[in-house]
């Protein structure tokens, strides 16, 4: 059977099915924006909890063998008073309340030079001051010693009067070629580091050869060191005759 070309050419094209239009629906955008809303009121909740109501430090507690370690630690260095540890365990403290007030002529023979301190006893002995002991902590790395504290503002203060500041700092401290080595790394104030020139240019310099030639504190802290380690979680310390 013969096809008509005129009736092929005239004919229109078959219309092609209709395609469902794509994208979300609104259902599912209203979701999204939703939670988008929940997360961002949750974030900003926690920021401002923790700009302007920072919880307290929980304080260090030691444990009855660490606070033995301490205490034997704290008599090596009151031996350079005169007191070795056989005569305080001969002769027990008459005033526990207030130290050793047995009269003695002083001595430094035996003294050990060397403070050897942990950062849970650091935190322990700061935790027995009543007035430190929920604002303030301290951590060691290696050469980096770094503190936390919170601090109260007076109620009349401008903005944020009554609120509780928080503080981080940092400092490197170390030993190096026979001399001490202090350089404060930063200060941030609520999670923003102050600028270089609010810390009067001080920030990466070391203190002790950018002040130590002079008379003053940095001087006679440097000849005062013989030793200075900071590891993590320790601090040892060895002082001249």
């Amino acid at each position: 059977m013969e096809t008509d070309p005129l009736k092929h050419e005239i004919d229109p094209p078959a219309p092609e099915s209709p395609r469902k239009p794509s994208g979300l629906s609104g259902a599912k955008v209203a979701g999204i924006v939703v939670a988008t809303m929940l997360v961002t009121m949750a974030a900003t909740l926690l920021i401002v909890k923790n700009w302007l109501f920072p919880s307290p430090f929980t304080p260090v507690v030691l444990s009855k063998t660490e606070e033995q370690q301490l205490e034997r630690k704290l008599e090596r260095f009151e031996q350079i008073g005169g007191r070795t540890e056989r005569d305080r365990q001969e002769r027990p403290r008459e005033v526990p309340s207030t130290g050793d007030l047995t009269p003695e002529p002083y001595s430094e023979e035996g003294a050990s030079r060397e403070i050897r301190l942990s950062e849970r006893e650091i935190n322990g002995m700061i935790a027995q001051n009543t007035d430190l002991a929920t604002r303030m902590v301290v951590d060691f790395a290696d050469d980096l010693v770094s503190a936390k504290l919170l601090i109260p503002l007076d109620p009349d203060f401008p903005v944020m009067g009554g609120k509780i500041l928080k503080v981080r700092a940092g400092a490197e401290l170390a030993f190096r070629n026979g001399r001490p080595v202090v350089v404060l790394r930063g200060i941030s104030v609520m999670g923003v580091p102050l600028p270089n020139a609010w810390l009067g240019g001080l920030k990466n310099i070391d203190l002790i050869r950018e002040f130590g030639a002079d008379p003053g504190f940095w001087k006679s802290f440097a000849d005062g060191v013989d030793t200075i380690e900071v590891r993590d979680g320790s601090l040892r310390v060895v002082l001249k005759e």
